[in-house]
């Protein structure tokens, strides 16, 4: 349940047509959560027929013009209700743990590589987070919404942090396994 509140939280920052938003989702929403652009239309279809959001009226009629969207009222309280809601957290669902579990049973072949290429893929996510970091969030940028904004960011970086952290350790871990064929 969760598209259509990004969708809106987004829309709140700044009222969109459906190709900014995707771009927008590409740029920064998209780094925590995803959507392709076929789901960002479909649910900006679903949110107007629910009332939640209306596409502003065109400044001048024109055929194939985009539709821009602002958030109803209704809407803003569905977000609200949607924020103000006790949620709990959801386990971890990664593959790779559970490769790494597998390989147990049955060997070891090629999981080297790949976790050299995720310590690669993650290394390069935390690299363009604090690069984010440093251009959106200098010292003295501490408004209330910077703040929440730079909160989520940080969870990016605390996880990036976190799987660069691990990887090493599974790397240097795999590193002292005996014999790392087939069990």
């Amino acid at each position: 349940m969760s598209l259509p509140h990004a969708i809106l939280t987004a829309l709140l920052e700044k009222p969109s047509s459906g190709l900014e938003l995707t771009r927008r989702f590409d740029k920064s929403i998209g780094y925590f959560w995803s959507a392709t652009h076929q789901q960002i239309y479909r649910e900006l279809g679903k949110l107007e027929a629910d009332g939640l959001i209306r596409a502003l009226p065109a400044e001048q009629p024109a055929r194939g013009q985009k539709k821009s969207y602002e958030v109803l009222p209704a809407g803003r309280d569905e977000l609200a209700r949607w924020t103000a809601a006790a949620q709990d957290p959801r386990p971890m669902r990664d593959p790779l743990p559970l490769r790494l579990r597998a390989a147990a049973v049955v060997g070891t072949t090629g999981l080297e590589a790949d976790l050299r290429r995720h310590l690669e893929l993650h290394e390069r996510q935390l690299a363009e987070y604090r690069e984010i970091e440093k251009r959106d969030f200098p010292p003295g940028k501490d408004g209330a919404e910077d703040r929440l904004r730079h909160l989520v960011l940080r969870a990016g970086i605390d996880l990036e942090t976190f799987w660069t952290q691990w990887l090493r350790h599974a790397l240097a871990e795999f590193a002292d396994l005996p014999g790392r064929g087939p069990a």
